[in-house]
């Protein structure tokens, strides 16, 4: 099927007009009706002025100009579609593979936050401290327990005012002598950020 430019063209080389000649007749300078004839309508800085070019060409030609430009609206605006289409395709759809590294880069993000959110949380938090043994509290002819914990291995745990020394593992020993009744042992555990940690327990020795 043949475009608009190439029916304007076949009816001037049929006529034997050159361009100049058309220049002249219709007011309308060379560069422009070549512009026309090669469908170059970017070189037009409105449609309005090439449907006037149009109009003006193919009446001078003997053709009939609204039939003309129902065929140049139908191959403008299919241009203008096709346009239209590639530009919102590349600014707003996403093709699945950018979609796939989207979200593999959401997930490594939300990973990283989430990890240096908790590395905050446990440098901000006081350190924590577990009692591995006894797990018994009532004791019959016991002068002496061993008392085993857990903290962080690189916090300072005193106990009764006494420094106690927590291997690679964080655990730490103390031997704790029982009197008769009710004994309260207090461990105190400072961590590497300041924070303090205080833990209470309570034993009792029968007879």
């Amino acid at each position: 099927m043949l475009s608009v430019g190439q029916i304007l063209q076949q009816a001037r080389l049929k006529k034997g007009y050159p361009l100049s000649l058309i220049e002249k007749q219709i007011k309308v300078r060379e560069k422009f009706l070549k512009a026309v004839e090669e469908n170059n309508w970017k070189f037009f800085s409105s449609k309005i002025y090439i449907t006037g070019i149009i109009k003006n060409y193919s009446s001078f030609l003997g053709l009939d100009h609204k039939k003309i430009l129902s065929f140049f609206r139908r191959e403008y605006e299919s241009k203008d579609d096709v346009k239209f289409q590639r530009k919102i395709s590349s600014l707003y759809l996403i093709s699945d593979t950018r979609w796939v590294v989207i979200g593999i880069f959401i997930i490594i993000t939300l990973l990283f936050v989430s990890y240096f959110g908790y590395q905050v949380s446990l440098y901000m938090s006081p350190p924590r401290v577990t009692m591995i043994e006894p797990q018994q509290t009532i004791f019959k002819h016991t002068e002496i327990i061993k008392i085993i914990g857990k903290t962080e291995k690189e916090a300072a745990v005193t106990i009764f005012g006494e420094r106690v020394y927590q291997n690679k593992e964080g655990i730490f020993e103390y031997d704790y002598p029982l009197k008769e009744g009710k004994n309260i042992l207090v461990i105190e555990i400072i961590g590497a950020n300041g924070k303090k940690t205080i833990l209470r327990k309570e034993f009792t020795r029968e007879q």
